[in-house]
């Protein structure tokens, strides 16, 4: 896992454009989960249906990833790799996918957080 966050290390310098807000935002939620499947198909080997180091292998220059050697491809896949099978399912890709754009992960945590507010709120005011 080292190889992808050596090579993310050495991107950091370039500026990373964060689209899936924008995209939330213009499609509402389930037009993104559809682009975010269009977006698997594109990527996942046909017969497993799974994104696999292969798949992934054949779409690098799709993606601007040129240059990645196998070992941090495969640190890629891990990365969301929930099942420990060395391949991306939907359901990985797409949490993969939304846990890696920041603007909508600090959405998520200002949510959670309100929530705990709430919750810690009221649970203060039964104690009182």
């Amino acid at each position: 896992m080292g190889g992808y966050n050596a090579w993310a290390e050495e991107k950091e310098a370039e500026v990373f454009d964060d689209f899936l807000p924008i995209m939330a935002q213009k499609l509402g939620e389930q037009g993104l989960m559809e682009e975010l499947c269009k977006g698997f198909r594109l990527l996942a080997d046909p017969q497993a249906n799974t994104i696999t180091l292969k798949s992934l292998k054949e779409n690098v220059k799709l993606l601007g990833l040129e240059g990645m050697t196998d070992d941090e491809l495969q640190a890629m896949i891990a990365e969301g790799d929930f099942d420990g099978d060395g391949a991306l399912n939907e359901r990985e890709f797409y949490i993969l996918m939304l846990r890696l754009s920041p603007s909508l992960m600090i959405e998520a945590q200002k949510w959670l957080d309100d929530a705990l507010a709430e919750e810690l709120g009221c649970f203060m005011e039964e104690v009182y």
